[in-house]
């Protein structure tokens, strides 16, 4: 199993991670690990949406509309 040092992490994070491993009953170190965890194997939005375009048959065809509008500029006066 391999192990990670995170430096620089503000004290107020590590106070916060504390509470929520109390709050489920674990050491800091195993409420880390299930957060890394559970971050790490989330689906990628984009490729999520890819697969699901292909299994509907894909977006080849699909037109795009030329844009004729400009960007402007906001005026906060």
């Amino acid at each position: 199993m391999s192990s990670i040092i995170v430096r620089g992490l503000d004290e107020s994070v590590k106070n916060r991670l504390a509470a929520q491993a109390k709050e489920h009953g674990r050491s800091m170190e195993a409420e880390v690990r299930d957060i890394l965890t559970r971050a790490s194997s989330r689906p990628h939005i984009g490729i999520a949406l890819m697969n699901v375009a292909r299994d509907v048959g894909g977006v080849e065809e699909l037109q795009i509309p030329d844009r004729s509008d400009a960007a402007r500029s906001v005026d906060f006066g």
